[in-house]
């Protein structure tokens, strides 16, 4: 039997474990590189650096995929980085390997929030508090829920109560800070953001939300001070260098926002947030060319970003002339949209996108696709005013001329032309009303974001029948302000629209206000997911202000018991309707509220449809009393009971504080 000295014995007994290791055992070695992956991942984590750490967790699953904290913790970078669908996969699988772990359920719940499933994460969230009734994951989670559901003054209770139980805890203090904020109390919010502060005096991420919350509460130098001591503490924190540029912005310091915004470029220069502040703070310092370069560069990173597209039409529209190639090259993305929409019956869509095209180049050829579309909804008269500007352009070919000459013929009996009048002359908006932003209101990810929406929803009010958007400035310093701009412009309502966004969501605000005393008139709201939610939040807040006004109209012209209105079927005339006819000048807007109000002795008679055309109709007119006052300027007025707008006058998540609460776990 060969026999070994002790050195070569000793030298072999720690040679085997070592060979075992490396080649006989790919179990142990999988298992020891998996724990290595998860360690590393974990600390990417700690400096949130969640794409490393997705990255860490994957090959850490890849080696061994019963690793349950590495399924959990890839399922959390999901989450962070907004990527719900694939974090809620994953900690369903964490969940099935450490079943009964009431962390995982708490995310879960937390995920199900997030992805809107308010149901489900209700159910989990009773479960877990119904084994740990005072778990403060689950209480956390229920906040947020009430929170998606609209119920913000519910999670402050919440909150206000975990604040007794964990007097110090950065997280309960910060949330209360923020939930108070988006309430409008400003004292409050200061106060425990002040507290949590004390608390954790070399906390980067507080002094951030405390530059937020004083941003919120328009105390600028302060805010910059707090988030350069955020920036102090990490320098790299990219959410506090954001902040920064936007609050330089805020603070007419368009030079540095502008300075701040390239530095952000020159470390992604895919960062649209960046691009766009850089943008708009050319366009405040007047480099409108620059701006539109700048502004053009976004748009084509993300084509998708409606803010971008919005500020980049309306310096185009404001600066540039009708045949400037960059109002030809914009218009033309809105005419191949609005042919998409109309390939797929999405008719409404299509005549936005059409209307919008037109607004930047008002002589393109798609003119003509419009007018068709007006066609084919049944509205022959103003196909026929599309089609005579083309002609009046020199643009119209023979099938354009056959069409007028056609169309003419076929309207000689029109009631407008048995009546002797131009319909568009005759077009006339009945109430004014003002749209303003205040103080640039300003979102999460967008300057000016409320002074963009105002000009999205000035644009959509051209385009209603009885409503005249007043051309006044968009950007008023204050309510004040507003007001006084609104008062001394005669605008019958002012309108002041807020903004509120995450990456996905939108939300908007419009409170409107009576022009002649600046008292409350009504609310209006929306909120919108996904693509085009500018645009639909847009339209929703135009729509709730349309059916909220009564409706208005003149007594044009009077040929014995017949009577000339100048609105028709698209102003929602109905036959056998009933108007009151009110003398002329004697109807007023009530001094709060929504309405008009004038005496019994002021209607003069009734009207009642029997005749309608596209944009005039005629009824038979019944007199009040024994003389016969009906006379042409009268007013013709229909008041009905507004309800509210069910949309309006539901409760809304908050966008911009479902991010905050959701980046502060």
């Amino acid at each position: 039997m060969m026999r070994y000295s002790p050195v070569l014995r000793a030298l072999l007994l720690v040679l085997f474990p070592a060979a075992l290791f490396l080649g006989g055992s790919p179990l142990l070695h999988a298992q020891t590189g998996a724990a290595f992956y998860y360690e590393q991942g974990r600390s990417y984590m700690t400096g949130e650096d969640w794409y490393s750490a997705a990255e860490s967790f994957l090959e850490c699953l890849r080696l061994n995929p019963a690793h349950a904290e590495g399924t959990a913790a890839l399922a959390e970078c999901y989450y962070e980085l907004g990527e719900f669908d694939q974090a809620l996969s994953w900690i369903r699988k964490a969940r099935t390997l450490a079943r009964g772990n009431l962390d995982l359920a708490n995310l879960e719940a937390f995920i199900l929030v997030a992805l809107g499933q308010l149901d489900r994460a209700s159910a989990l969230i009773a479960e877990v508090l119904a084994r740990e009734p005072y778990n403060k994951e689950a209480l956390f989670a229920q906040a947020e829920l009430d929170i998606a559901r609209g119920r913000s003054g519910d999670a402050v209770a919440r909150y206000r109560d975990a604040v007794r139980r964990y007097s110090d805890d950065r997280r309960v203090l910060v949330s209360l800070a923020l939930v108070l904020g988006s309430l409008g109390d400003t004292t409050g919010a200061l106060s425990y953001i002040e507290r949590a502060l004390e608390a954790h005096p070399g906390d980067y991420r507080i002094y951030y939300y405390a530059a937020y919350l004083n941003a919120k509460a328009e105390r600028f130098p302060t805010a910059i001070r707090y988030v350069e001591q955020a920036l102090f503490y990490k320098s790299g924190y990219g959410p506090a260098r954001s902040l920064l540029a936007s609050l330089r912005y805020r603070s007419g310091q368009y030079e540095e926002a502008a300075r701040l915004a390239d530095e952000a470029i020159a470390l992604n220069r895919n960062d649209t947030s960046a691009w766009y502040l850089k943008g708009m703070s050319y366009i405040r310092l007047r480099r409108n060319a620059e701006a539109i370069s700048v502004l053009s560069t976004a748009s084509v990173i993300d084509p998708d970003d409606e803010f971008i597209r919005s500020s980049l039409e309306e310096i185009l529209i404001g600066s540039t002339g009708l045949e400037d190639p960059g109002r030809i090259r914009w218009a033309a993305w809105h005419f191949s949209r609005a042919r998409d929409f109309r390939s797929r019956n999405l008719v409404d869509q299509a005549l936005f996108e059409y209307r919008r095209g037109l607004r930047l180049n008002p002589y393109a050829q798609d003119r003509r696709e419009y007018a068709e579309l007006l066609r084919i909804l049944g509205y022959p008269a103003r196909y026929l005013e599309e089609l005579r500007f083309l002609q009046d352009r020199g643009m119209a070919d023979p099938t354009i001329n056959d069409a007028v000459e056609t169309y003419d013929a076929l309207l000689a009996d029109a009631l407008f032309k048995r009546w002797s009048v131009d319909p568009i002359e005759l077009s006339r908006r009945h109430w004014k009303v003002a749209v303003f932003s205040v103080n640039s209101q300003s979102a999460f990810f967008h300057v000016d974001a409320g002074a963009v929406a105002s000009a999205y929803i000035k644009d959509l009010l051209i385009h209603d029948r009885n409503i005249q958007p007043m051309d006044l400035e968009l950007r008023q310093a204050s309510f004040s302000q507003a007001f006084r701009a609104a008062r001394e412009g005669g605008a019958d309502y002012f309108l002041i629209i807020t903004a509120g966004e995450s990456e996905r969501d939108l939300s908007l605000g419009g409170e409107l206000f009576v022009g002649r005393t600046g008292s409350p008139a009504r609310t209006f709201s929306t909120f919108r997911t996904g693509t085009d939610r500018l645009r639909n939040a847009s339209r929703s807040i135009v729509e709730q202000l349309g059916v909220s006004l009564p409706f208005r109209g003149e007594l044009v012209q009077r040929r014995a018991a017949q009577g000339l209105m100048d609105k028709g079927k698209a102003d929602g005339v109905t036959e056998n309707a009933v108007y009151e006819i009110v003398k002329k000048g004697r109807p007023l807007i009530l001094n709060e509220g929504i309405g008009l109000y004038y005496t019994a002795e002021d209607v003069v008679g009734t009207l009642t449809i029997n005749n309608i055309d596209e944009e005039v109709s005629s009824g038979t007119i019944s007199r009040n009393g024994f003389f016969d006052q009906v006379a042409p300027g009268d007013e013709i007025i229909l008041q009905t009971q507004k309800t509210e707008n069910a949309e309006s006058g539901a409760p809304m998540a908050d966008p911009e504080l479902r991010t905050l609460l959701r980046t502060l776990r």
